[in-house]
């Protein structure tokens, strides 16, 4: 090294220890006391104390970071310490997009912002490995990139190869996939990914559990080109990848968009327009005509109840899901892509393309560090947003049960290939569904019209069936609406912006949380208690007994009330919250939980599928099947129990569809054609 050169090493050594000893001292000595093996230094403090110093690091940050490792060590309580050297808060100027990195960035220090979508095991990999010469004993240390070792060429003694190991440093690395935050996307666009490596503290166990899959990032590090290897040899072409220098938690969720002081007032005014919810209403998919209550409902997942937990640890979500069950044609998928425009965290896919991977999570092959890797599907990343979930009954029968936890519990956990792991998914769910055979059916329940199983259709809140019945009327206003969006399309503007909206809908979440007023509860008690112990048709005959509602419909309410609430930016939940949520679900009950037979509600027209007159049927026809037994044996002829049945008041073609339904459940089988008989 000539003279100039260490002159100039020394002069950035000096400046960064004096910096250390003015600002970093006590920070220096809370590290070293608490054993953590790097320092954070503030990029903004260093910037205001030398700029030189800062330049120097962005345009070669390995050996500022050596520099600088060398200044901390003049220092006298860390001269037997060996402490990484961290930046943080790197300004907005220095913050690339993962689409906008060249190669002109390749060693260079940047900060980039985004999602975990993979994470790998953490595994040991060497920095340096000591040959010595079996000829001279010469020891030789060599650093090594890449995924192959690199052996020394030729020793001081004139040996070739043939060179043992004899000691190796290793470090822990893990290697993490980031994507593009949604937000950072222009419409349509595909979001970027790229590969950063992360090592030594930075995989520590207390970080490790903030950078999983889903976890919003931002990343500090060197940019740097790794050759790609095609058909075992080195390529022209090149990746890149980002070695890690530090990695903080971005906590940038819905609720926690920018806002400014003028933003707060006027949302704060707004919220005292006595028609603010009609104008929210109206604001949802103005190009769609008509569906009020379903907007309405659409409006209240948007602003969201509010999630409890218990003493007991046990926790209720405050997400409302909604699905949305029509005839071809009736925009379904039009207000689910509108939904995913405007909530800030959404994620739009459609049944047909999604896995249960793609929506959950999923564990894959690492082809870097020859391990696997956790991979993060939508429902994880829209953590604490919204996921429109497109067709979801054309998903395969295994993907949707991967669904049940998440819409619940809204957590993943996956075990599978050694990885054992829990992911955060509280994540609304706003799903559209097509009837099996075209258009829905009212007199059929929705579990025979959908193909999805009744236990996941009853954890939406909400299910709304769209028909598309004409109606001169109605039709004459549909097609001016229409042909009024190709006239004018520029009239149909929502009264409230879409960035407003998102503003507005973020200063409810994060600073109201309403709570249940005695009036309030005493609505939604009485409506749930009264409903419950109606005299029913069950009851008077001695059947079974049709419930008409459960408590998943109680909880439900109440996260509608607290929505309705939370519009008007109210910390508390009254008695025209309650009366709004008990209308919202009255309407539900009537279109999709009507017992057709009996006119009466039925809950397990939704959660089973099957009807209480249903289920007495199928009890009636149980018993005649054993009281045959007793006259033919195991072997009951069909015409018998047919007849028998009849004699009860029960109609052929419904004998026929409970014996088809008691033989696709397990229950009976067909020895021969014409006989049943009960499994044993």
């Amino acid at each position: 090294m000539d003279e100039k050169a260490a002159s100039f090493e020394e002069g950035i050594i000096e400046r960064f220890e004096e910096f250390i000893n003015k600002r970093y001292l006590s920070e220096l000595s809370r590290v070293i006391n608490s054993g953590k093996q790097s320092i954070i230094i503030d990029f903004k403090e260093l910037d205001k104390f030398d700029p030189e110093l800062t330049d120097f690091l962005i345009e070669n940050p390995e050996d500022a970071i050596k520099l600088f490792k060398s200044a901390i060590k003049r220092i006298e309580m860390v001269s037997d310490e060996d402490l990484n050297v961290r930046f943080s808060n790197m300004p907005e100027s220095m913050r690339i997009l993962i689409r906008d990195i060249r190669s002109k960035h390749i060693d260079k220090l940047i900060s980039i912002e985004g999602l975990i979508r993979q994470a790998s095991d953490v595994r040991p990999v060497s920095t340096v490995i000591t040959f010595e010469c079996p000829a001279c004993g010469t020891k030789i240390d060599m650093p090594q990139t890449g995924n192959v070792i690199k052996e020394p060429s030729v020793c001081v003694c004139g040996r070739r190869g043939k060179f043992k190991v004899i000691d190796k440093k290793l470090v822990d690395t893990q290697r993490i996939v980031v994507e593009e935050s949604p937000e950072q996307l222009a419409s349509e666009a595909q979001p970027r990914r790229i590969s950063v490596f992360l090592t030594e503290d930075l995989v520590d166990p207390k970080i490790e559990k903030k950078t999983v899959p889903g976890s919003r990032v931002i990343i500090t590090g060197i940019v740097k080109e790794i050759p790609i290897i095609d058909r075992g040899a080195k390529s022209t072409r090149f990746d890149l990848i980002i070695t890690a220098n530090n990695i903080e938690p971005s906590e940038k969720e819905f609720e926690e968009l920018e806002l400014t002081p003028e933003d707060k007032k006027i949302i704060e005014e707004m919220s005292k327009d006595p028609l603010i919810d009609k104008k929210f209403i109206n604001s949802i998919a103005p190009s769609i005509f008509g569906y009020d209550t379903i907007k309405e409902a659409i409006v209240l997942q948007l602003f969201g109840g509010v999630k409890t937990e218990r003493p007991d640890k046990t926790k209720v979500r405050g997400d409302i899901h909604i699905l949305l069950v029509g005839d071809p044609g009736v925009a379904k998928s039009q207000l689910l892509k509108y939904v995913a425009a405007i909530a800030p965290k959404a994620r739009y896919v459609s049944g047909k393309g999604a896995s249960g991977a793609g929506l959950t999570a999923s564990v894959v092959k690492d082809e870097f560090l020859r391990g696997w890797s956790l991979e993060a599907g939508a429902m994880v990343l829209a953590n604490k947003g919204i996921c429109c979930v497109d067709e979801i009954d054309k998903m395969d029968k295994e993907d949707r049960v991967a669904m049940h936890e998440a819409m619940e519990q809204q957590t993943i956990t996956i075990a599978k290939a050694n990885i054992h792991s829990t992911l955060k998914a509280e994540t609304t769910i706003l799903a559209a569904a097509n009837p099996k055979f075209g258009r829905f059916d009212p007199y059929q329940p929705i579990a025979d019209q959908i193909d999805m199983p009744p236990t996941l259709i009853s954890r939406f809140d909400l299910i709304f069936p769209i028909r598309d019945i004409p109606n001169k009327e109605r039709d004459e206003k549909l097609a001016e609406h229409i042909l009024s969006t190709f006239r004018k399309p520029e009239e149909l503007v929502p009264e409230i912006a879409p960035e407003l909206m998102k503003k507005y809908i973020a200063y409810a979440k994060r600073y109201v949380h309403p709570k249940l007023t005695p009036e309030a509860a005493n609505e939604i008690k009485s409506f749930f208690v009264d409903l419950r112990s109606q005299k029913r048709k069950g009851e008077e005959e001695g059947g079974v007994r049709a419930i008409p509602i459960s408590a998943r419909q109680l909880e439900a309410m109440v996260r509608i009330a607290q929505a309705s609430a939370r519009i008007r930016l109210s910390d508390k939940v009254e008695g025209k919250d309650a009366r709004r949520a008990i209308r919202i679900m009255k309407y539900c009950l009537q279109k999709v939980g009507m017992d057709t037979e009996t006119g009466e509600l039925d809950i397990d027209r939704i959660v089973t599928g099957i009807t209480a007159s249903q289920r007495n049927r199928i009890m009636i026809v149980r018993e005649i099947i054993r009281d045959l037994e007793g006259r033919y044996g195991a072997n009951v002829p069909l015409a018998d129990v047919i007849d028998a049945a009849k004699a009860k008041g029960i109609e052929e073609a419904r004998i026929e569809e409970i014996i088809e339904k008691m033989k696709r459940s397990g229950e009976l089988f067909e020895p021969k054609h014409g006989v049943i008989r009960r499994m044993p």
